[in-house]
């Protein structure tokens, strides 16, 4: 096998081109408002904070996880263009298993960054620094990158030797490595064990954030200042809750097996590329009003 043939949905071949029809404005969508983001953070003296730092990480991961797979989803509903190459497929596989889990990290040093600006406001300058945003990035890529590098290289290595059509959009594991003549139960164990520790250490500690900050919020005096200190953490909040409750829907959904149609799990982790990049920049600038005077500024 020298590439494979990306069928998107098994049992809608004839109408799957009509979801193009929300797909393309997301796209358009989530780029425009990551870039004009990005652009507003690097212009704005006032955005040149540790907080914004760590947003603007989280806008280009969106980015790039957006340009990784929605793009080739279109060709294929618009130009029927469904081979992928051996090299394309793994590589596609590689950046999806590496920057989902860093999103994932990037939110956890978010969820940090706001506790230790509730729980302990007067160490937050002296603890939240540039230098920590630096060594959180280190920490997001490396973390992630060792975890989740073996799951492509294990599913190269295998011999393609029967059928090569993907019954999928993008280049999910499962769906490449099943059309290998070996066995794939090391490679689809290796990805439940790093894709549960990953992400779900991510939730947890990211739980155990918040409860430290409601704890801290509750023992304020003032309702005002605890209505402030919550309101910091609700643009964050929101956006943590969309991303993970996507993603374990995905999850169950794609576990059940017959019980749920085919078709679902395939559009859930398509939309879970799209709609969370979408989302988050404008959560964000709507929220919060650093960010909308930046945006107003560029944009005029």
């Amino acid at each position: 096998v020298t590439e494979f043939l990306m069928i998107c949905f098994p049992g809608m071949q004839d109408t799957q081109h009509w979801l193009s029809i929300p797909l393309a404005p997301l796209l358009v969508l989530a780029l425009g408002a990551n870039f004009v983001l990005l652009l507003a953070i690097r212009q704005e003296a006032c955005l040149h904070q540790p907080m914004y730092y760590l947003l603007a990480i989280l806008s280009m991961l969106d980015v790039i996880l957006c340009l990784t797979v929605i793009p080739k989803v279109l060709l294929i509903f618009w130009f029927n263009m469904k081979p992928i190459s051996f090299a394309g497929c793994f590589l596609q596989m590689f950046i999806m298993n590496t920057f989902l889990p860093m999103e994932s990290s990037t939110f956890l040093v978010m969820a940090y960054d706001r506790y230790v600006a509730i729980c302990h406001p007067l160490r937050y300058p002296s603890i939240i620094t540039e230098q920590f945003v630096i060594n959180a990035a280190i920490f997001i890529v490396f973390r992630n990158l060792l975890a989740t590098l073996p799951t492509p290289v294990l599913a190269s290595r295998l011999t393609y030797c029967a059928s090569n059509v993907v019954e999928n959009c993008i280049c999910a594991n499962i769906s490449v490595a099943r059309l290998s003549c070996e066995d794939i139960h090391l490679s689809k164990l290796y990805q439940f064990v790093s894709v549960w520790c990953l992400l779900g250490s991510d939730l947890v500690l990211i739980l155990l954030s918040y409860c430290f900050i409601l704890r801290a919020v509750m023992h304020l005096n003032s309702g005002g200042a605890a209505t402030k200190a919550l309101s910091t953490c609700s643009s964050h909040l929101i956006l943590i809750l969309f991303f993970y409750t996507l993603l374990l829907v995905f999850i169950f959904t794609n576990k059940a097996g017959k019980e749920v149609p085919s078709e679902v799990p395939i559009l859930l982790n398509v939309l879970h590329h799209v709609i969370p990049p979408a989302l988050n920049p404008i959560v964000y600038g709507v929220r919060t009003q650093e960010i909308k005077r930046g945006i107003v500024k560029l944009l005029k």
